[in-house]
């Protein structure tokens, strides 16, 4: 029996919902580290609060979730990442906020941290001074013929900050190193004493781009802390409105690419059919990215009938104008030239970081929020998961377009099912600390929310992942071999979120 198992049978679980949360200690901390770098789970997330530190693992094959938490008094924990490399950056994170230090682990280098806030470990409240000194010691690299090249922080693209130091022999990428945070925003203090209400707007803002998957990941972890059930009607509203979203980032994002490969042309339309995505969710619940559409307890803005015939329209207008453009994309030798073998990412590495979304399916990885662990109304609709085992580019890209062909389905059905009622609930009074998790699928991968309420009703802390802690990392490998001039267009078939990241 695995040390998870063990724990999950024989331990006593505290109220935390809908997943079980167990406290263990040292050994048993460390146990669970051995299991996740076996492959006997995956790890969803890695967090800290002041004297403690979570992690939350899924256990592959099953919809089974837990939680553990182990008590620091003296500051410090047995680093999960010396065992398990997805945790080491979520380690470095939990350092930089709060000063719990990870022992033994294999990276100790500040990571959120650039020394520039004037305090250190602020989540920690111990009033210490961070260093001045701003210097970051990269890597190295050593052999005849090398030389490093540094890309960003700001960059040519009216894109956010991140850096990457390349070492390089001629054209051919030998390391990548990246250096995020520098879009880092303080949302775990912003939400610590926020009233709910805040807390959810706050969460749809974490990340423009997934502004849905943010506040409904929000809402369904306020809604499992308070045992609110929402409004079925609710749930399919949420459910059209993250369809909507997945269709426009994946729309932009395949243009993005042939625009990466020099054939703007193919962006240009891919960008006409992402405008009428997003003029449809402005026609339909009030703004373009849908912004404050979700909320804890329900949705804001209800589909009327017109709104419902503008989504039926906007699902033909795209199947008639998808298929030419697809065709042109696979019919291209000059896009194929760039896409087909370039910026593989192995099976095995997906697999043992986890990854979800196009990154983690292009690879062989199947994890799929929607279905497992599943949540309402996806359980009711018909879908498929797309997978392919390439990892390269094109995979990447071609998984976004049955994406999109799944999507377009799951508007259908879910106009054709739509249930009447209610489109929210008022949410019961909190009478006690109340804790509550979600696992939703954005259009990255999965988002996971951690939340604790207080005796109030005000958020007490608050933990937000994005699926690209576990997709960073997985860049620097796929480009390794590659040449740079590559670099864009691998980074655009994973575009991983800096701001989602950079908490």
């Amino acid at each position: 029996m695995s040390r998870i198992f063990d724990v999950i049978c024989n331990g006593t679980p505290v109220a935390h919902r809908p997943w079980p949360r167990f406290v263990v200690d040292a050994p048993g901390w460390i146990g669970i580290g051995e299991d996740l770098a076996d492959g006997q789970a995956r790890l969803l997330s890695l967090w800290a609060e002041v004297g403690a530190v979570h992690m939350a693992v899924m256990v592959p094959g099953s919809s089974g979730i837990a939680i553990f938490t182990l008590d620091c008094p003296e500051g410090r924990f047995p680093s999960l990442g010396a065992r398990h490399a997805p945790a080491i950056r979520l380690e470095r994170g939990i350092a930089d906020l709060f000063g719990l230090q990870p022992v033994d682990a294999p990276d100790t280098r500040r990571w959120l941290d650039h020394g520039r806030w004037g305090i250190a470990h602020p989540l920690a409240r111990d009033g210490g001074v961070t260093p001045a000194d701003t210097t970051y010691p990269f890597l190295p690299a050593e052999g005849p013929g090398l030389h490093q090249a540094a890309v960003g922080p700001i960059h040519a693209g009216i894109i956010e900050p991140g850096h990457f130091r390349f070492t390089v022999n001629g054209e051919t990428v030998v390391r990548l190193e990246q250096r995020l945070g520098y879009t880092h925003k303080g949302v775990d203090g912003l939400m610590a004493g926020a009233p709910l209400d805040r807390a959810a707007r706050l969460a749809g803002r974490v990340c423009g781009d997934s502004t849905v998957a943010y506040a409904l990941a929000f809402a369904q972890a306020a809604e499992a802390a308070l045992e609110a059930k929402v409004p079925p009607r609710a749930s399919y509203l949420r459910a059209l409105m993250a369809e909507l979203e997945r269709m426009a980032n994946h729309l932009g994002d395949i243009g993005g690419i042939c625009n990466d490969a020099s054939f703007g042309l193919l962006q240009a339309h891919f960008a006409v059919l992402r405008e009428q995505v997003l003029r449809a969710a402005h026609s339909c619940f009030g703004h373009r990215l849908m912004r404050d559409g979700i909320l804890p307890g329900g949705v804001a803005v209800d589909l009327d009938d017109r709104g419902a015939a503008a989504l039926r329209d906007l699902a033909g207008f795209l199947e008639s104008r998808l298929p030419a453009l697809v065709e042109i994309y696979d019919e291209t030798a000059s896009l194929q030239d760039r896409t087909v073998g370039t910026g593989i990412l192995k099976p095995a590495l997906a697999r043992r970081f986890g990854a979800g979304g196009y990154v983690g399916r292009a690879s062989g990885h199947e994890a799929d929020a929607r279905k497992t662990p599943g949540y309402a109304p996806y359980p009711s609709l018909r879908f498929d998961i797309p997978m392919l085992e390439a990892g390269d580019v094109n995979a990447r890209a071609w998984i976004r377009i049955r994406e999109i062909e799944q999507s377009l389905l799951l508007v259908r059905q879910i106009l054709d099912e739509l249930p009447g009622g209610e489109i929210a609930l008022e949410l019961p009074a909190c009478a006690a600390i109340s804790e509550g998790a979600a696992l939703v699928e954005g259009f990255r991968g999965d988002i996971f929310v951690w939340l604790r309420l207080a005796a109030d009703g005000r958020v007490e802390r608050c933990h937000l992942r994005d699926p690209s802690w576990f997709q960073w990392p997985l860049l620097e490998a796929a480009i390794e071999g590659n040449i740079i001039a590559d670099f864009p267009i691998c980074n655009k078939s994973f575009n991983c979120a800096y701001s989602g990241h950079d908490l």
